[in-house]
Formats: C-alpha cells, sequence, structure tokens
C-alpha cells in the first residue's frame, strides 16, 4: 500500500481530478452533484485534516476531530485502484487516528444512492445508525 501523507496545496489539483473521477459514476443516480466534487480542499490542506495517498494521487481521506468522534468527510480512490485494498487501508488509518486521539468513534455519511459505499463500509463492520434528509435550496 503506497504511504499516506498530508496534502500539500500543490495536491489540490490532483485532489479535485480524483474527486471527480471517483464520483463520476453517482452523477446519473442524483439530482445535483455530490457535495465533495464542489468542496474547496484548500481549508482541509492548510488545517492538516486531508491525507492522500500515491504519486499521483490515487485515494484520499479528510476527517475532523469532533467532541467525541471522529467525522470522516470523505474517502475517494481512483476507480483504477479500486478493489486493491487502498480503501480499506484509508480507513484503518482513520481507526488508528481515533484511537490515537483516544476518540471513542469514527462517525461518517454517505448518500443512500452510493450503494457501493454502504456495502463497503457493511464490509468494514460500521453499521448504519440513522438517515436524515436534508433540503437544500
Amino acid at each position: 500500500m503506497p504511504p499516506l501523507r498530508l496534502a500539500r496545496t500543490s495536491d489540490l489539483p490532483s485532489v479535485q481530478a480524483l474527486i471527480a473521477t471517483a464520483y463520476e459514476s453517482y452523477l446519473n443516480r442524483m439530482d445535483r452533484p455530490p457535495a465533495p466534487i464542489g468542496r474547496d480542499y484548500n481549508a482541509a490542506v492548510e488545517a492538516g485534516t486531508l491525507w492522500v495517498a500515491g504519486e499521483p494521487v490515487a485515494g484520499l481521506i479528510s476527517f475532523v476531530r469532533t467532541d467525541d468522534s471522529l467525522l470522516i468527510e470523505n474517502v475517494a480512490v481512483d476507480p483504477s485502484a479500486q478493489g486493491a485494498g487502498l480503501g480499506r487501508h484509508l480507513m484503518d488509518f482513520a481507526e488508528q487516528e481515533a484511537i490515537r486521539l483516544q476518540l471513542p468513534r469514527l462517525v461518517l455519511y454517505t448518500n443512500e444512492v452510493m450503494v457501493e459505499n454502504l456495502a463497503f463500509y457493511a464490509h468494514l463492520g460500521y453499521v448504519e445508525v440513522e438517515r436524515r434528509y436534508i433540503a437544500r435550496f
């Protein structure tokens, strides 16, 4: 597995390209682009909350500490690298980070139409605890 490192400002074009590629298959299932596509990752780079793997970037994970958990904001793996364990590697890293920070849990969310992601998280042992509906105008 490629080592993870904190993303740098110079990685931002690769990060945006990876996210666009990773989420492309969901565009025809949703009424708007997935939120990670439009997010400005510069703040995550500056805050030290975005980690990348590979040269060129083949995967990434972004997470932030909350009061009692580590919130995973985004996990993305280039489709050409999927199935090789990189997604699990990124999630294992987040779990180790939560342990290091002495946080009792990881929290993440995904859109219900992203059934592949739901299956992946369930395979890793994550359990759905609630569904939320967000109205966007």
